[in-house]
């Protein structure tokens, strides 16, 4: 799938806006639980994005028929994972490969979205765990209804945390309430996700996607493509290194660069003519 060949997408749904894409993740029947198909299709999509100039953002949400974000693994796969003792992922060889080639740290299931140059948003309409939950986690940004309910879930199940969830959790909510969460797997509803700052916005289940589109079409009419671009680069990099010197020479590097563009000029501009700014460049 890595050379953007279509598919047919069995599991999940596309659509664009303005710049802006969105993902659904669509097995109503089963409560758009995780497959390896799904993940397969998601590769693909996010790769089409990626490599789209057009898209800034992308959205990724449940199907609502589903009743759910994404409640982690299909029931009757981890019940064959279980029989086989054994973990089979459902995957082909082939899976694109966005946001890999970036960093080295970056070349993995879901950290790859940290090597992407689109900016990604999760839209969790409703209840989320295990995979489900990675997924929202490594996205950049979240907005959850405030009844969802999130889980780690692997408790339960005796596994471990799951898709560097170690890692990215206590980035986003601190060490000690990551630790809370992790080792007992237990539910953390909307509400709770925005206080401890897992979620960005918190809203009524029935306002989570226009929420996100809204702050999705805000970005890509506000702020320009290669801002955009560069500031979602120089979190993740940071993220992974401890040294602030190194920050505040790329920083320094990419400032000397950009102000050398159109849209610096364009940007300056419509700040002094006090009109929104009409961006000409696209994503590199």
């Amino acid at each position: 799938m890595s050379d953007g060949e279509a598919i047919e997408l069995k599991t999940t749904l596309w659509a664009t806006d303005r710049g802006v894409a969105m993902i659904t993740l669509s097995r109503p029947e089963s409560n758009n639980a995780w497959t390896g198909r799904m993940h397969t299709e998601l590769r693909h999509l996010l790769e089409r994005g990626e490599n789209d100039p057009e898209i800034r953002v992308i959205v990724i949400t449940g199907d609502p028929a589903g009743r759910t974000f994404c409640p982690g693994g299909d029931a009757k796969a981890i019940a064959g994972h279980a029989e086989r003792g054994a973990y089979e992922p459902g995957t082909p060889t082939d899976l694109a490969t966005p946001g890999y080639g970036v960093r080295p740290e970056f070349d993995a299931d879901f950290a790859y979205l940290l090597g992407m140059s689109t900016v990604t948003v999760a839209a969790v309409n409703g209840a989320t765990a295990g995979v489900g939950l990675a997924l929202a986690c490594w996205c950049d940004i979240r907005i959850i209804a405030d009844n969802a309910k999130l889980t780690s879930a692997h408790g339960k199940l005796n596994l471990p945390a799951e898709y560097g969830l170690s890692w990215i959790l206590p980035r986003i909510v601190g060490r000690g309430v990551a630790t809370d969460i992790l080792l007992t797997s237990r539910i953390v509803l909307g509400e709770e996700a925005g206080r401890i700052g897992l979620a960005n916005q918190v809203v009524p289940t029935d306002d989570v996607m226009a929420t996100a589109l809204a702050y999705a079409h805000t970005l890509v009419e506000t702020v320009s493509p290669r801002s955009l671009e560069a500031t979602k680069r120089q979190l993740a990099v940071d993220a992974v290194h401890a040294d602030p010197s190194t920050s505040v020479q790329d920083a320094q590097a990419r400032l000397e660069a950009m102000m050398t563009e159109a849209d610096y000029q364009e940007g300056a501009a419509a700040l002094n003519e006090r009109r929104p700014p009409r961006w000409t460049s696209g994503r590199n």
